[in-house]
């Protein structure tokens, strides 16, 4: 009996020290209370390359603090107002909204809290890129008059192209219903148009405007530039909830964001900007060479500043065609603290 009871002591105590020595280990292998996994930042985007998230951060060593600090997810949606409603229903962090879309979210999905933190791209600055409005060479449009009971592509309502197409239009005194507005993605508009099943096409992305069989077959019958001047064509924006949350992350975010445009803009890394686009959307480069991040590409500040006195009139005239239905004050959306941290960093 007594050997009976010291065995099932020691038993007990191999039992005890085992329970120790895990729960020590655990102890040991456990990350301080204090430590956070990255952060994971959703960004929307449209069309490439117009939109840089897809492909940012492809050159190695230009992201120093992704994977650390914060991981970045791109998702792409159809058209800047789709990601509104992933805004709202916390789906997406940081939305790619277009000038027209950008009030759209704030009166009508009530996303007071929405603040515009970066530019991505700008039509219509002096001497680049604006995307432009095209019917066939040897079709019967001469005039914006003429598209009366026709048909007229978009990539998307309410998306930038829609709106200048509405603005042009109007002006011309034709509102929707003397003519029709098809949604068709960017990729397709030159079959659409070349195959007579739209009358006028958006060739909102430099790389469909400069292509070959485009220019032959079809002509600019109006731009961009026509219908808003400068026009702040897509902003990055996010809710306050989340930028306050998650600041330090943010602004991690945003210097590496802005350490990849400087390497894309730069004409020293043209070759290399260009392959690492090709090698993304698989388009030649050969394609992309001659306007991609050139004076013939939109215009993109380096430093991803908005410029806010020309989307405040871009607005302003939305306002004043009846396509939104308050004045905005742009100013009272607009955080830039976490940009110019960034600037700061780098300069």
């Amino acid at each position: 009996m007594l050997r009976s009871c010291v065995r099932q002591a020691r038993a007990s105590c191999r039992s005890l020290l085992s329970i120790a020595a895990f729960a020590m280990i655990a102890f040991v292998a456990a990350p301080p209370a204090d430590a956070q996994a990255p952060t994971n930042i959703r960004v929307s985007w449209v069309a490439v390359p117009n939109n840089l998230p897809p492909f940012m951060f492809k050159k190695a060593g230009i992201s120093k603090h992704n994977g650390k600090s914060y991981t970045m997810d791109p998702v792409q949606y159809r058209g800047t107002p789709e990601s509104i409603i992933a805004l709202a229903t916390g789906e997406l962090d940081i939305a790619l909204l277009s000038y027209s879309s950008f009030p759209l979210a704030i009166q009508n999905a009530n996303l007071q809290d929405l603040r515009l933190i970066a530019d991505e791209f700008q039509d219509g600055a002096e001497g680049y890129y604006s995307a432009q409005f095209m019917v066939m060479k040897d079709g019967p449009i001469k005039q914006v008059e003429d598209l009366k009971g026709k048909i007229v592509a978009v990539n998307v309502k309410f998306g930038a192209t829609y709106g200048a197409v509405r603005s042009i239009l109007a002006k011309n005194g034709l509102k929707e219903g003397d003519y029709t507005v098809l949604e068709v993605a960017f990729p397709n508009m030159r079959a659409v148009l070349t195959e007579r099943k739209v009358d006028l096409v958006s060739v909102g992305t430099p790389q469909f405007f400069w292509d070959p069989v485009m220019q032959n077959a079809a002509r600019t019958l109006f731009t961009q530039r026509d219908a808003f001047g400068k026009t702040d064509v897509v902003i990055w924006v996010a809710r306050a909830g989340f930028l306050e949350k998650n600041r330090s992350a943010m602004t991690d975010f945003m210097e590496d964001m802005l350490r990849d445009r400087r390497f894309l803009f730069d004409p020293a890394n043209h070759a290399e900007a260009v392959k690492i686009v090709s090698d993304f959307t698989k388009i030649p480069t050969a394609a992309l060479d001659s306007w991609l991040f050139t004076t013939r590409d939109f215009y993109r500040d380096p430093n991803a500043r908005p410029d806010i006195a020309a989307l405040q009139l871009n607005i302003d005239q939305l306002y004043q065609e009846g396509s939104i239905k308050r004045p905005l004050d742009v100013k009272s959306y607009v955080d830039l603290s976490l940009l110019e941290e960034a600037i700061k960093r780098l300069n």
